[in-house]
């Protein structure tokens, strides 16, 4: 049975954002990795039009951001949207109901299965799916923005606390 796991990188004072901050060389490296073992990753819609980066070329990528682009087409995505009719390559939309596709899909396949956006991630939460929070917790304060969690925290217990990098703690939590 898959394991559903909602990680994101988020500031000292609880917000995601990627354009206002994002992973250091070291960090990067270890989401290529995460990226590479994964069985798969749920996706809403809004997460899923920003990571369509990944589905093409651009000739000034690195090495390493090859092999995240390459990791991430070689994945199975899933996408919870009602709005688009069709996704790119290795994707398939969600149905209707968000609860029995998502135990379907871990009840199918070993593994973690990535989980994608607060949004989503909230629902998830609410049908009591995700097994594992991880928070990438950055030395940066926004002020202001889309929260790590999109409605009330649930209860969760600490697991393990990591340092990634220099100024990186990634902190895991499962419901408690």
């Amino acid at each position: 049975m898959a394991k559903l796991v909602f990680g994101m990188n988020q500031s000292l004072d609880g917000y995601v954002d990627h354009m206002a901050f994002g992973p250091s060389p070291t960090l990067f490296r270890h989401f290529i990795e995460e990226a590479q073992r994964q069985a798969g990753s749920v996706y809403g819609r809004q997460m899923y039009e920003v990571m369509r980066y990944w589905d093409h070329e651009h000739p000034e990528w690195d090495a390493e951001r090859q092999a995240f682009a390459a990791a991430w087409r070689n994945q199975p995505k899933w996408v919870v949207s009602r709005s688009l009719k069709s996704v790119g390559p290795n994707a398939s939309l969600v149905g209707e109901d968000l609860g029995a596709a998502i135990r379907k899909l871990k009840a199918e396949r070993d593994g973690e299965i990535e989980v994608a956006g607060p949004d989503l991630a909230q629902s998830l939460t609410e049908l009591g799916l995700i097994d594992e929070y991880r928070i990438y917790l950055h030395p940066v304060v926004l002020g202001h923005g889309k929260p790590y969690f999109a409605g009330s925290r649930p209860p969760l217990r600490l697991m393990a606390h990591d340092r990634i990098g220099e100024d990186v703690i990634r902190l895991t939590y499962v419901p408690a």
